[in-house]
């Protein structure tokens, strides 16, 4: 593949949002980690991390729809193998809600009983639910809710709508504290701040939308071939790769987005990439494979 873009973005209230989860963490039980199950690596927030420290916590591999479920199984296996309980969720289906239910009470049960002991039974669960911007915390709190009763959480395809902490009451005895996506400083792994770009993560405003499409058609060449032939006839082979910017002229060009003298408009080639994978289009993919660097 070609250079790793340099992706950088840390506004202003993220510190502040920071500090915030940090004082809040006293008020909850556990908390529900959120990843997209694309890029479970690069949607985890190792300042978040830090932050919670010993608190309980489950992982939600969200997005798991838009994922290589085989990919998806092995990303289970790897957090359970760091004593972590791990949940593919799909949040506009509600698939795999249930099983969190299951699991923050497993992973609680001692100090449920603890509870039961001084006669606090049915205290409802509290949880905290964190996750880096456009992750799908407001869709799993608004699927969540679908039985509980009370308003929804503001979703919006763009990271870093949710400005504030917000409780939520929901069904079988849980409250849900949503808070803003948080990202970190800086991205000490180039490759993470790339694939948060590619899912939608970070704001496009601020990216170089062609040179980051040419990276998308890079990996997508090496991890899964055969959907760029299936959605662009791009005739590609990992063995012999062809650099991401060819790639995206020939994309532009098998869809006709030329302008005067034939030239391929690759900025429009480019958004409907980024687009199409973001919305599923290109099948369910997983940038990130475990034991691949």
């Amino acid at each position: 593949m070609g250079e790793v873009m340099p992706v950088q973005w840390f506004p202003g209230h993220m510190a502040k949002t920071r500090r915030k989860i940090a004082e809040d963490l006293k008020l909850v039980d556990i908390v529900a980690e959120i990843l997209d199950a694309r890029i479970p690596k690069s949607s985890a927030n190792p300042v978040l991390r830090d932050i919670i420290r010993a608190k309980p916590r489950v992982v939600l591999l969200n997005k798991s729809d838009m994922a290589d479920p085989k990919e998806t199984a092995k990303w289970v296996a790897c957090f359970r193998e760091e004593g972590l309980m791990a949940i593919p969720v799909e949040s506009k289906t509600g698939k795999g809600i249930p099983a969190f239910y299951n699991a923050a009470r497993q992973v609680l049960r001692e100090q449920i009983a603890a509870w039961e002991r001084k006669g606090m039974v049915g205290r409802p669960i509290r949880v905290m639910v964190l996750g880096v911007p456009n992750v799908g915390k407001s869709s799993f709190i608004n699927r969540i809710m679908v039985k509980g009763g009370g308003g929804k959480a503001e979703v919006r395809d763009m990271p870093g709508v949710t400005r504030q902490n917000r409780w939520f009451t929901v069904g079988k005895g849980f409250e849900l504290l949503d808070t803003p996506g948080v990202l970190w400083p800086k991205f000490e792994d180039p490759l993470v701040g790339e694939h948060l770009a590619f899912t939608g993560a970070v704001k496009d405003e601020i990216l170089d939308l062609e040179g980051l499409a040419c990276r998308l058609l890079e990996l997508l060449q090496e991890l899964y071939p055969e959907s760029l032939q299936g959605r662009y006839k791009l005739q590609v082979d990992p063995q012999s790769p062809q650099p991401g910017y060819e790639l995206l002229e020939k994309l532009g060009r098998n869809r006709g987005m030329l302008v005067s003298g034939g030239e391929v408009n690759t900025e429009r080639a480019a958004i409907t990439l980024l687009d199409e994978y973001r919305g599923g289009k290109l099948g369910a993919l997983t940038l990130e494979h475990v034991g691949r660097p």
